[in-house]
């Protein structure tokens, strides 16, 4: 009998690379995505090989959210794995002058795209006595860095929320997991530049950084490990990444 996992923010980045490679081991397929076009482009490659079950919406909506999972074909209402993909980070201004709508847009989408989905889909889950839930935070929810502010906030929500579900699910055989990559060359920075595709590209200048498809491996190794163990975190980052000192400003402050 198939599988079926959910990807939220599906039609880029590691959300697109994990419905291929899920798909490609004969998985059932529900993506979810803003943009139709791609949704139905990608929808119609994997269909070539699994059924597959595309959701256009924004992740932000609540009561579409609510509505897109009431309303799941019966072929698919069966999630196994949930993998909370969809996410964004806008901007590397510093907190005083950063815009308050970037703030909230980052909120809405890593957070509460994450809750919603989760909340909706666990009673199912629960119900079967089985499931496994994966979320996609960051090194970002680990290390702080200059203009990294609410995205990092966020990304550290999605892990203590991931810890915290482990906590709530143990006796009903649902596994959760926090994934949190390093630097890797997607779409991140030019959704960060706002369609700057030069100022991205220069952030991965000189670098080997991730790809979203060694990200996809890697959720799928997670995702298919025998189901008595359960990777709370994995934190991964290229060869090329690592940690700076301290930053110090060197000057006296009179008192």
């Amino acid at each position: 009998m198939k599988k079926t996992v959910l990807i939220t923010g599906g039609t880029s980045g590691f959300g697109e690379s994990c419905a291929r490679i899920f798909a490609q081991n004969g998985w059932k397929i529900i993506v979810t995505g803003r943009r139709l076009e791609r949704l139905e482009s990608l929808a119609k490659e994997l269909r070539q090989t699994t059924p597959v079950h595309t959701i256009c919406q924004d992740v932000r909506d609540r009561s579409s959210v609510a509505e897109s999972v009431s309303n799941l074909p019966n072929d698919f209402a069966g999630i196994d794995v949930l993998i909370n993909n969809a996410g964004l980070a806008l901007g590397l201004e510093p907190a005083h002058q950063t815009d308050l709508d970037e703030w909230e847009t980052m909120v809405d989408t890593n957070i509460n795209g994450m809750l919603y989905f989760t909340r909706l889909i666990l009673p199912r889950m629960v119900e079967k006595n089985n499931g496994h839930i994966i979320n996609i935070g960051s090194v970002a929810g680990n290390w702080p860095y200059p203009g990294g502010n609410v995205y990092g906030a966020t990304k550290a929500f999605v892990k203590q929320f991931s810890h915290n579900l482990r906590a709530d699910l143990l006796g009903h055989n649902i596994r959760a997991t926090n994934i949190e990559p390093g630097i890797a060359e997607t779409e991140f920075s030019i959704i960060r530049f706002k369609g700057d595709k030069e100022q991205a590209k220069k952030v991965y200048e000189g670098t080997q950084p991730l790809t979203a498809d060694d990200i996809a491996e890697i959720i799928y190794w997670v995702a298919t490990l025998p189901p008595h163990i359960n990777i709370n975190s994995m934190e991964i980052m290229p060869t090329c990444q690592s940690w700076s000192p301290f930053a110090i400003h060197r000057v006296q402050i009179d008192e």
